[in-house]
């Protein structure tokens, strides 16, 4: 895993590393000469070198990058936005870049390049708050239209325009070729749209050390790698049987819905799950059973919505089950959210909630409390708005901290879906899951994932462990996936099928 850190977990890392002699010169010159190296490898052999730098920290690493560039015999050309606010250390390296032979001034308003150039941006680092104005707007554009005349662009720690936290981007915000993160990826940089932003994410060691890194508090957040989910699948000995790999229950489906719990049904199944039982109305279970005829099922008594009087059948259905997910095509009522907290009271064993199960709890989250057995939520955008009462802007604009705060709160296991998903324990611990791509934007792709964590989570995973692993491979899934079928047409059906992929790569 990749530790992602906030702008000021950042900076105190830094003031720690001062104090145990890691000057901020040896820093910037480290950063610098490492950001060097990447434009030259992202350089044609002839390609010259722009460097556009700000009047802070992040533009004395843009000038410490051009001195190590011309060094080095490459043409550099150095635009200083607003110089008269140079201090410090950046002021320093811009006497040493003077003093080398190269003397920044005005570009023009449209970048000289062409293909194999190499455009630095190092206007602003992790400290912007608000959108760029006046001349670093005007810088901020130009770069971006180098992108289409052939140049590369390559950003110092972060794109210019860029929230560092949140992933958000401001008006205007440079699309960088690759971005070199200094010490550590910021959490905006595992979000999106951050992640697209930033093009190829290098992370350079600037050689901060261990104590330094210690001394950053507040709420640790990683950014998932395929080793960390592959290691976590359990390995199966020769003795293996059915019973061994977990029995999970799915209740869902309903008329006009089956699919939903079929799709949960069928993933859990390629998941690994020995045996997967779907309770639903007998109007939907023969619907599901024709789609999944490796499943078992279980009819409720005839109804509508669930309700007080399916209970018994459903503490009936769930006795001896591993795990148990609630929701994919629930049919829900006046009395759905009374049952499922006394279900929840009764059940020991996890439980995940999804889809229409999490829409009727959102008019009484308080009863996540009642869970007797631990508990994971798989919400989109929308169902985490209502759970919070708030809106979907307010979710998206802070995936991080919504997802952190509720699963501390509720003391849940959160899965927040969509680009970027985040995983947050109950400590705060946050995860943001890499893969997965925009074809996912389609009808039962949630079913999915549900079955799928819920199928490790039959096989014993805690549900952090199920959580992070399951989100992962469903990503994976479905980016092995549309290099067949493109994404234009993805369909959930197809993610399960490649779930087969997954295991074999990872020779499970």
């Amino acid at each position: 895993m990749k530790r992602l850190v906030t702008p000021g977990q950042m900076r105190t890392m830094e003031r720690v590393a001062a104090d145990t002699g890691l000057s901020e010169a040896v820093l910037m010159e480290t950063a610098g000469r490492l950001l060097a190296e990447s434009a030259v490898r992202h350089a044609s052999a002839g390609g010259r070198f722009i460097v556009l730098c700000g009047p802070g920290s992040n533009g004395g690493d843009g000038l410490v990058a051009a001195r190590v560039l011309a060094g080095l015999g490459r043409t550099v050309q150095v635009e200083l936005l607003d110089a008269g606010a140079l201090k410090g250390e950046p002021r320093r390296n811009l006497a040493a870049l003077t003093a080398a032979g190269v003397e920044p001034s005005l570009l023009p308003d449209v970048l000289p390049v062409q293909g194999g150039d190499v455009v630095i941006d190092a206007v602003f680092g992790t400290g912007i708050s608000r959108p760029p104005e006046g001349m670093y707007a005007d810088a901020i554009r130009r770069m971006n239209a180098s992108r289409s005349a052939g140049a590369k662009v390559v950003a110092a720690d972060l794109p210019s325009g860029l929230d560092a936290e949140t992933g958000r981007a401001f008006e205007p915000c440079v699309r960088a070729d690759v971005t070199v993160a200094f010490g550590f990826p910021k959490a905006g940089q595992g979000l999106e749209p951050g992640a697209s932003l930033c093009g190829v994410l290098e992370v350079a060691d600037i050689g901060l050390p261990r104590q330094a890194v210690h001394a950053a508090e507040g709420h640790v957040s990683w950014l998932l790698e395929e080793e960390d989910a592959r290691g976590r699948l359990p390995v199966r000995p020769a003795e293996f049987h059915k019973g061994d790999a977990g029995h999970l229950l799915v209740i869902g489906g309903s008329r006009g819905k089956s699919g939903a719990a079929a799709l949960a049904a069928q993933a859990a199944l390629r998941a690994g799950a020995g045996l997967v039982t779907v309770a639903t109305r007998p109007d939907a279970l023969d619907a599901v059973m024709a789609h999944v005829v490796e499943a078992m099922g279980v009819a409720l008594p005839e109804g509508g919505p669930l309700a007080l009087q399916d209970l018994n059948a459903l503490l009936e259905a769930a006795e001896d089950k591993d795990a148990v997910v609630i929701g994919p095509g629930l049919p829900r009522g006046e009395e759905t959210v009374k049952l499922l907290g006394d279900l929840l009271e009764e059940l020991a064993c996890p439980v995940l909630l999804d889809a229409d199960a999490l829409n009727a709890l959102a008019s009484a989250p308080e009863l996540l409390a009642r869970a007797r057995g631990p508990l994971v939520l798989t919400p989109h955008p929308g169902e985490m708005a209502r759970l919070c009462g708030v809106s979907v802007d307010a979710v998206q604009s802070a995936r991080l901290g919504v997802a952190r705060t509720f699963s501390m709160q509720r003391q849940v296991t959160l899965v927040l879906k969509g680009a970027r998903t985040v995983i947050s324990a109950e400590d705060g611990t946050a995860y943001v899951n890499p893969t997965g791509n925009a074809g996912m934007a389609s009808a039962g792709m949630g079913d999915v994932l549900s079955g799928v964590i819920g199928a490790l989570l039959a096989q014993g995973l805690n549900p952090l462990g199920a959580a992070t692993t399951g989100v992962y491979a469903h990503g994976l899934a479905a980016d092995l996936a549309i290099e067949r079928t493109g994404r234009l047409g993805l369909t959930a059906g197809d993610v399960a099928r490649s779930l087969s992929e997954v295991w074999c790569r990872w020779k499970r």
